[in-house]
């Protein structure tokens, strides 16, 4: 069954407006324009939807790795299908979306479908950017790029970010049986990258009711659905609970601004070439401690949806407890740049609960580097 969904808010509402939160005053919620189409085999929709946007020249955008399923998907746009770019690659370098831009100006391209995770919706929102195509998204990962008015692109070993509306996708096709085969690993990895996203929103400056709700429901669903998805790849309700989760988180992401959290991810993958969400799945529990005494109510927020007593803790034990990755010397970064890192991210910081202070930022890098328990100071 699948089914055409409206923003994420809406329901929301409804539940900010039932429990009567006394933390309700004023505050600002901009919902953003795309059409969400949900559930198991919506894949199958993928030129019904091309239509819907008036595409009549689509180029299917993937990694290497999934060119076969770019293959298969794009089979079903017919004769709407122009061609298909496997050079998706991590932190959307600048010479990648060059190159696939000479493809859509040589094959009068007026449509693009981005199928995968972070990195080709990312390729996705840099050629929609500069062309002003229609884009669809069809995820097969728990990123939530999807869902993000958000570019971050990398030239020189430096990853910049920009956000504008019209870098989100026009229609986003959720397929849970896309989710079945992807391992057990990168699910994890993948949904602590969601989760970071919701974590951020809880205590981002610009806040409010409907986005916190959305965040601790995401948190939720996805602190339940991974642990399962490891045990079980093929559960169908865990995947379901996992993409629905990574929805709400990406929403999140895309309503309100991104804090240190994501600062230090942007900076580390840049820098480093990381791979991206092994890097927030790593980070994630040190940049929830360093915040956690100036954030107190996200806190508390995270830990309810975590089942756990601490915010920070409960994150460091539920990527323990997927087997991910802790420290950042096992996943490439040198302990040379260390230093190099914290001064990137002083230099132009996100804005952020606490002050980001060059000392205390090393000290949390390092301890991420060597893989401590998070540590509030």
């Amino acid at each position: 069954m699948s089914t055409a969904m409206p923003d994420a808010g809406s329901a929301s509402i409804a539940r900010v407006a039932a429990t009567g939160d006394a933390s309700l005053g004023t505050f600002f919620y901009c919902s953003q324009r795309y059409r969400v189409v949900f559930g198991a085999g919506t894949s199958t929709r993928l030129g019904e939807e091309s239509e819907r946007l008036g595409i009549k020249r689509a180029l299917v955008l993937t990694t290497n790795a999934q060119q076969d399923l770019g293959r298969r998907l794009g089979a079903g746009l017919g004769d709407r299908l122009a061609g298909l770019y496997a050079g998706a690659r991590m932190h959307t370098p600048v010479e990648v979306t060059n190159e696939a831009l000479g493809i859509v100006e040589s094959r009068d391209v007026d449509g693009l479908v981005a199928i995968g995770g972070g990195s080709t919706v990312g390729l996705g929102k840099a050629l929609s950017l500069r062309t002003g195509l229609p884009h669809i998204a069809v995820p097969t990962t728990y990123a939530g790029s999807e869902m993000t008015p958000i570019l971050g692109e990398t030239a020189n070993g430096i990853k910049t970010t920009q956000q504008s509306q019209d870098l989100v996708p026009d229609t986003v096709i959720y397929d849970v049986d896309l989710t079945v085969s992807l391992p057990p690993h990168i699910s994890a990895a993948s949904g602590l990258n969601a989760i970071a996203h919701a974590v951020e929103a809880l205590y981002a400056p610009d806040a409010n009711p409907l986005t916190s709700l959305m965040a601790e429901d995401g948190i939720a669903a996805l602190a339940r659905a991974l642990p399962r998805i490891v045990v079980a790849p093929a559960d169908p309700s865990a995947r379901r609970d996992a993409l629905y989760g990574a929805w709400l988180c990406g929403v999140c992401l895309g309503a309100v601004g991104m804090s240190l959290h994501h600062k230090l991810c942007h900076v580390l993958g840049g820098m480093f070439d990381l791979p991206h969400a092994e890097t927030h799945a790593i980070v994630l529990p040190h940049a929830a401690a360093y915040n956690a005494a100036a954030a107190p109510d996200a806190m508390t927020r995270i830990a309810r949806a975590l089942r756990a007593t601490d915010a920070p803790q409960g994150l460091f034990d539920l990527a323990r407890r997927l087997a991910l990755p802790r420290r950042l010397a096992d996943i490439g970064m040198p302990e040379g740049g260390i230093a190099r890192a914290a001064e990137m991210v002083v230099r132009s910081p996100y804005a952020n609960p606490r002050p980001v202070e060059r000392v205390a930022i090393q000290d949390l890098i390092a301890a991420a580097w060597r893989g401590d328990a998070p540590a509030r100071n």
